[in-house]
């Protein structure tokens, strides 16, 4: 009798252990959810992380106006940079030539048999000489015109042209945590198509509102 008695004080000490460790970790999953943004309150945290700021850039804006709205709309300091990025190159049929002159008693003898009206030497270059036959998005295309291209010279070859152009990127800070549901309410609230986002140093990024 006496070992039943212990063997009940001690179930129901591990029940009453069991319950207060599963409370007090529902307790904490409770608590660390992601609150709203309007309404976050950072935690008091030894390792100082959610006391900090992060800046995060995304892109491209064909405009700076376009970029300076949309950080104007998240409501966050923010600045806007200009940046130089690569496009898909094209597809560029040309014939190559070591000297100008040949390259143009070629052009003139092309032309003479109709369907290059558009060709022209490149002036400067890795290609400076060459015979320009066209520029082509699609490599299939390309191919195409460069097979009908050396009927009437076999020299024609397909080549890269790179390219690239002139973007705005938006760079905001935010309290760490909150990254991706400010990224998100930026996203839905512009036309533009985010093709990037990365990580960026906070220089400057101390007041609402500023561009280049």
């Amino acid at each position: 009798m006496k070992w039943l008695v212990l063997g009940l004080v001690v179930v129901n000490l591990a029940l009453w252990y069991v319950f207060q460790a599963g409370g007090g970790e529902k307790h904490a999953v409770a608590s660390g959810s992601l609150p709203r943004v309007s309404s976050l309150k950072l935690p008091e945290r030894s390792d100082g992380i959610s006391k900090g700021y992060r800046c995060v850039r995304l892109g491209w804006f064909e405009a700076p106006d376009a970029a300076m709205s949309a950080g104007q709309n998240a409501g966050v300091p923010f600045l806007v940079k200009e940046g130089r990025h690569e496009l898909a190159p094209l597809n560029w049929i040309l014939i190559p030539f070591e000297s100008f002159d040949l390259a143009r008693e070629e052009l003139e003898r092309l032309q003479s048999l109709g369907g290059d009206e558009d060709a022209y030497i490149v002036a400067s270059g890795e290609y400076r000489n060459a015979i320009s036959l066209g520029l082509f998005e699609s490599l299939s295309a390309a191919e195409s015109v460069l097979a009908e291209k050396k009927r009437k010279n076999p020299d024609a070859v397909l080549a890269k042209f790179p390219r690239n152009r002139i973007g705005y990127a938006l760079v905001f800070r935010v309290e760490a945590g909150a990254e991706i549901e400010r990224l998100q309410a930026v996203e839905a609230d512009t036309e533009t198509k985010i093709e990037f986002v990365d990580r960026d140093a906070c220089k400057g990024v101390a007041s609402l509102g500023k561009s280049p």
